[in-house]
């Protein structure tokens, strides 16, 4: 990324530039793999050091990021209550859909999104069959095994996917997950082809789960449907593609407050 179009430079119209520079500070730590030296800011900020000291101070002192021993800086423990409330809410402008994806397939349906290098799932709901998948909200996977992991990876650039991974590792649970990072970028490539992701015995022996990116979403999200591979089969797919993509794109509106 160019200091042109980092965060913190960028200017909206009408915008506070004091606040979009604080919020480019945290994003730039965000990215950092949890830690962030003062110069790798200013690298990637592009900004003054008196200018960047000042604002780094004031979010030490909000409490949303935090000085580290080695003088590097992380976000702070005033972000994880804002970032659980954020969660919810996003679960709570799915779940309509979720219900409408249930009722039309039978299988349950979740909401996930991306927690540093994991995904965590923010909302479900169940399906009403007595053999049904369920997923606790607030549960944490790895990326490169789930659905909704992938579908979200799909739609980042190959060195943020990489160091994802390499932060998280790549846990092979079923002989049908993927265990190296060649083997996803080839997966990833055919997600972007055919637009939805499959957890294909991945995460779970005998469930497979259909799983798609929700565009334009302020943070990454996905949504998925998951089932027994006895009826999460090729004529389920091709039911349910459609829904999941049309579920996506009204999220996608609600979210940006229009109508399409």
């Amino acid at each position: 990324m160019s200091s042109k179009d980092t965060p913190a430079v960028r200017q909206t119209k009408g915008g506070v530039q004091s606040v979009e520079r604080a919020f480019g500070l945290l994003e730039c730590i965000a990215n950092s793999a949890g830690s962030a030296t003062l110069s790798h800011i200013a690298a990637d900020v592009n900004l003054p050091l008196p200018t960047i000291h000042r604002l780094l101070n004031t979010l030490v002192n909000l409490g949303v990021v935090r000085q580290l021993p080695n003088r590097g800086y992380a976000l702070g423990p005033g972000l994880v209550r804002l970032g659980n409330l954020a969660g919810s809410q996003l679960g709570a402008i799915a779940r309509p859909y979720l219900r409408d994806l249930v009722a039309e397939l039978g299988e349950s349906a979740n909401v996930a999104t991306m927690d540093g290098d994991m995904v965590v799932y923010v909302d479900q709901v169940a399906s009403e069959r007595q053999m049904r998948m369920f997923t606790e909200v607030g549960r944490r996977a790895h990326m490169h095994d789930t659905g909704v992991g992938k579908a979200i990876l799909a739609g980042l650039d190959s060195e943020q996917v990489r160091h994802i991974v390499t932060t998280a590792g790549m846990p092979t649970p079923t002989e049908f997950s993927i265990g190296s990072v060649s083997e996803l970028e080839a997966e990833l490539e055919r997600i972007r082809e055919r637009g939805y992701a499959i957890d294909e015995q991945e995460q779970e022996l005998g469930v497979r789960c259909f799983a798609m990116a929700i565009p334009d979403s302020p943070a990454p999200l996905a949504i998925s449907v998951s089932g027994p591979v006895s009826r999460v089969d090729k004529s389920f797919a091709d039911r349910a593609v459609p829904l999941l993509r049309a579920a996506a794109d009204r999220i996608s509106a609600e979210m940006q407050g229009t109508d399409r």
